[in-house]
């Protein structure tokens, strides 16, 4: 074959050199300049098909039910989001913060390990306030695995009035969704810092007459009556006041550690160690109660806290206050939703001062019926006299109580059912001889007779429970009116079961509930024997798949993992999950919750 000339060559490398500059200048995919050599991108000379439209990557979707705005994108195979590229505003609307679901972690060249979302991404935006010209934006970014990344791309939603119900109660219900530790975490950002504080008080008076603080009444009660028979108002006064500190300060700070630590410090103080050692204590200051012994601190050391204290026997500052810390570290795994709101405020800002005053604010809620009752010794309690010994033997009683309620939370139901129908049993006869002592010789009149009825109704409640362990009942009652299939819970162990077991009931169409339970939370056994079980809550939740955690071991890896996945910052939590598989954590729940109020907040949110 005949050798071309150079100089017919030019024209070629002419052309390819134009080929060249063309290709570099405007390249075929519109988003990137890529070498025509480059066989990893489309180009001229490549197969490969033209990378997508931003839209056509991630096709982008809502939906607004009331005060829930659903959003999801539909990510194509070989593209990507970013998690941390996502950013929410607007001018005119009020929403809460934005819960991401957790991404898959990816290694980027540039930015380092970030998270992104392949396939597909669902969340859920809690709208507070909008009217019929409201809009909220989205911001997002993300790339192709062959390298290409798109701009940040903007999205307008235009929202629809939460409110424009007709009707007053189903608006009502809409606002009701909103959990309340959310609302008053919302409440520490927003509001003037006297009302929020306000609220939070008026939230820990409440609570005070709950199951978790009945334990501080014959705890405090016990300390003024061992003060002494001739204790003033003042000094019961004193003692009380540096108890309730001693609390509240344990319960602020124990909060504040939960809150930016995680909750497996809450739990610790729940170790059937810890809780078998508390146990011990109370026994041994109920015992000094009936006489057995005397608890008292040397004589050397009496003397020097006298001009600090003004101490009586028993009644050191120093032992008040130690007393008032054990009894914040009895109330700690009391989760409720104020001392949750405090917690998600804290975790959310960063802003420890505010979320602890507000705490404390809590705790003082707490101890005002106990500051009354400590303070109101000094002139209910006799000063002398026969009646003193009966008075600490009930108080020595009472305090006997207080062991019971801590090892309920991890020994099995029977052994704590027969530790109750003993005390209540040896109580009953207790007070049976003082009745019949203190009428031996005087006449028996109207308030003999009203004791011995009261006995008599203690008598029955021990013994009956005695019987019930000793010959259960094997007696079902059928109640044929309900026409309400009980549905039961399913266990799960780890986050991925449970995500696999919320992909399964969104399968079938179904929303999901979840139990986060532990063997030492008195408010989650309070969830299955008073909640649960009704009627009206099984029918609410007829279109959900029920499931439980056990997180009484909260030092596991698995258990850790979890709580730290969802954010929980204490137990009982139960957790819903929409058609899509999305968390609704504005509508999680927090401590105990009766069967009306809890099928009221199912139907508002599924």
């Amino acid at each position: 074959m005949n050798r071309i000339s150079p100089l017919f060559q030019l024209p070629f490398y002419a052309l390819f050199t134009l080929v060249i500059v063309i290709t570099s200048i405007y390249p075929n995919t519109g988003y990137a300049q890529q070498s025509i050599f480059d066989t990893s991108a489309s180009s001229l000379f490549s197969n490969d098909a033209e990378f997508l439209k931003v839209d056509q990557a991630f096709i982008f979707n809502f939906d607004q039910q009331n005060n829930l705005l659903h959003i999801s994108f539909d990510i194509s195979e070989g593209y990507y989001l970013y998690r941390h590229q996502f950013k929410f505003s607007s001018n005119d609307t009020k929403f809460s913060p934005v819960n991401l679901p957790k991404g898959i972690d990816h290694d980027d060249e540039f930015f380092g390990v970030q998270q992104i979302y392949t396939e597909s991404l669902n969340f859920t935006i809690n709208i507070e306030q909008a009217n019929e010209n409201s809009t909220i934006a989205i911001n997002y970014q993300g790339c192709a695995d062959k390298g290409l990344c798109y701009p940040p791309t903007k999205k307008l939603i235009s929202l629809d009035n939460i409110l424009t119900t007709d009707d007053e109660d189903n608006a009502a219900v809409i606002l009701a969704a909103n959990s309340e530790q959310h609302q008053l975490a919302n409440m520490l950002k927003q509001d003037s810092l006297l009302l929020t504080l306000i609220a939070f008080f008026i939230g820990g008076l409440l609570l005070s007459f709950t199951p978790c603080v009945f334990p501080m009444y014959p705890i405090l009660t016990g300390i003024i009556v061992g003060a002494g028979k001739q204790i003033t108002t003042k000094k019961a006064f004193t003692l009380s006041f540096f108890y309730v500190q001693g609390m509240a300060i344990t319960y602020t700070l124990l909060g504040v550690v939960v809150a930016l630590a995680g909750a497996q410090f809450q739990a610790m103080f729940q170790h059937p160690a810890v809780l078998v050692a508390l146990s011990i204590l109370f026994t041994f200051l109920a015992l000094s109660m009936f006489g057995v012994f005397n608890l008292a601190l040397p004589a050397s050391w009496q003397n020097k806290l006298n001009n600090l204290s003004n101490q009586q026997k028993g009644g050191s500052i120093i032992g008040v206050i130690t007393m008032g810390i054990i009894s914040g570290l009895v109330a700690s795994p009391c989760t409720t939703a104020p001392l949750t709101g405090a917690l998600l405020y804290i975790s959310q800002t960063g802003n420890v001062v505010l979320g602890a005053t507000a705490l404390y604010a809590l705790s003082l809620g707490m101890g005002l019926p106990l500051l009354i009752l400590g303070s109101s010794g000094g002139k209910l309690l006799p000063k002398s006299g026969a009646w003193m010994n009966i008075i600490k033997n009930i108080f020595g009683l009472l305090l006997l109580a207080v062991p019971i309620f801590l090892l309920e939370r991890f020994i099995p139901e029977a052994a704590s059912q027969a530790l109750w129908a003993l005390l209540i049993l040896g109580a009953a006869s207790y007070f049976y001889v003082v009745n019949q002592n203190s009428v031996a010789d005087k006449r028996k009149g109207f308030a003999y007779g009203l004791r011995s009825l009261l006995i008599f109704i203690m008598m029955f409640v021990g013994a009956k429970m005695a019987y019930q362990l000793v010959i259960p009942s094997n007696h079902v009652v059928i109640n044929h009116n309900s026409t309400v299939q009980k549905q039961h819970f399913i266990l799960v162990s780890t986050l991925q079961e449970l995500t696999a077991a919320v992909i399964q009931a969104n399968n079938q169409n179904k929303t999901v509930m979840v139990d986060l339970y532990a063997d030492w939370c008195v408010a989650c056994k309070e969830f299955e024997k008073y909640t649960f079980p009704e009627d009206k809550v099984q029918q609410a939740l007829s279109g959900s798949v029920l499931l439980k955690v056990d997180l009484t071991d909260i030092r596991a890896d698995k258990n850790i993992a979890l709580m730290e996945h969802f954010n929980v910052f204490g137990l009982p939590s139960i957790l819903f999950f929409d058609l899509q598989g999305n968390e609704l954590s504005q509508q999680r729940i927090t401590g105990f919750m009766d069967a009306d109020d809890f099928s009221s907040h199912i139907k508002a949110i599924f």
